[in-house]
């Protein structure tokens, strides 16, 4: 059991994520007091599940094309990254003596690919530095006089302190800790806070019950998707998918997925198209598919002549009648531009990440609410997204740091101020 948090605290931290590790590691630097309230029975938990197929935490991507992944959100990310990116990550992870390599994909990955031993590293060291932690602590929002309400296993507390982080995540994986609770808290007291939704998600199709059954769970692999964003622009990238059975997801959606949920938002459902053979031409499909098939199945002419079979072939079914099936003119058409139609986004509890939150308009340049003072915000609750790849873990260390500092200078020019 957590030991009881003194009823006065420098600097309290709320969210044991990797923002606020972060936060607490760079105040502490600063020489601030750090207590960090963590609602679970340990911090981390949502960097240790993400870690579990393969511990990516950031990409190797030049800086340029790095930070245009934050999409409308470039701008102010950049900034934060400008103080600690890609590189710095590595080197801090260095420090804790993990060492990283890029992979194939770009990726950045610790040498065994745990999150584990890093974790555990991390928090060992800020214990040695002297942070305090507090689990099983559920911030509740704020008293009338602007006190921490905090639930805890001896019943709620009351909690002052001379500067506040919130690091509290967004609002996929909720049973981990990141369940959006705290949006009206901050909306009531005039934080201006965008609708949480979901990022880096899978969408709704409806397959015929023959696919769902048979190939849900399959990947998808190599396409080529081609779509429409809700302001008419058009956009293409290689990659995988993963069939569910309802829909569709994998890192090739997620990539999109901003874009997808937004064109929904703005239209309906909307079509995307897959190139389920990227490595051949249309013209060589048309010529290949016409040839006689003789005696053989139309399955096994497609497979003999297009290579596709098994997931491709049955995706072919779902939008071809017979008679399209067996034209070899439609056939290789909708080979190379397969529509899918996506009806909605899957809920966010079940996303990789979610966007909207804290709108970063209400901040100054540390991340310091305008209409609380003295309240810093970092990581997944904040109005940004990014794709998987690294990009999400990154952005979080890097406002956390740029949380921790804000909330550092806060403190020793409070303390200056009632000095002289």
């Amino acid at each position: 059991m957590s030991p009881l948090p003194p009823t006065h605290v420098r600097l309290a931290i709320i969210g044991g994520g990797p923002a606020g590790l972060m936060a607490a590691e760079t105040a502490r630097a600063a020489g601030i007091e750090v207590d960090v309230f963590e609602a679970k029975g340990s911090v981390g938990r949502k960097f240790l599940i993400a870690g579990k197929g393969g511990m990516n935490l950031t990409h190797g991507e030049p800086k340029r094309e790095f930070v245009q992944r934050y999409g409308a959100r470039a701008r102010e990310v950049g900034a934060w990254l400008a103080a600690f990116d890609a590189d710095d990550l590595r080197e801090w992870a260095r420090g804790l003596g993990v060492e990283t390599f890029v992979g194939t994909s770009g990726r950045v990955f610790p040498s065994d690919l745990k999150a584990a031993p890093l974790l555990r590293g991390w928090v060992h060291r800020l214990r040695e530095s002297g942070v305090r932690f507090h689990v099983h602590h559920r911030w509740l929002g704020w008293h009338a006089d602007g006190s921490l309400r905090m639930a805890t296993p001896e019943g709620e507390r009351a909690i002052r302190a001379d500067a506040v982080v919130l690091a509290l995540g967004g609002g996929s994986w909720p049973q981990l800790g990141s369940d959006g609770a705290w949006q009206p808290w901050l909306a009531d007291r005039g934080v201006t806070v965008t609708p949480l939704v979901p990022s880096n998600c899978g969408f709704d199709i409806g397959w015929t019950d023959h696919l769902a059954s048979r190939f849900g769970g399959s990947p998808l692999k190599p396409v080529v998707i081609h779509l429409r964003d809700a302001q008419g622009r058009e956009h293409s990238r290689q990659g995988e998918c993963v069939i569910t059975a309802t829909g569709i997801e994998g890192s090739l959606i997620y990539a999109f997925s901003g874009l997808l949920r937004d064109a929904i938002a703005a239209h309906g459902p909307t079509t995307i198209t897959l190139d389920l053979a990227p490595d051949r031409t249309l013209d060589r499909l048309r010529a290949d598919l016409a040839r006689p098939r003789g005696s053989r199945s139309m399955s096994e002419h497609l497979r003999r002549q297009s290579g596709l079979a098994g997931v491709k072939a049955a995706l072919l079914h779902e939008v071809l009648d017979r008679d399209q099936f067996h034209d070899a003119e439609t056939l290789a058409r909708t080979i190379k531009r397969l529509p899918l139609t996506l009806k909605q986004a899957r809920p966010i509890e079940e996303a990789i990440s979610s966007g909207g939150g804290v709108r970063l308009e209400g901040m100054d340049e540390h991340l310091m609410l305008n209409a609380l003072p003295g309240v810093f915000c970092a990581g997944e609750m904040l109005d940004w997204e990014a794709p998987t790849g690294g990009y999400l873990l990154t952005a979080c260390f890097a406002s956390g740091r740029l949380a921790g500092l804000g909330a550092s200078r806060w403190i020793h020019r409070s303390v200056e101020n009632r000095t002289t």
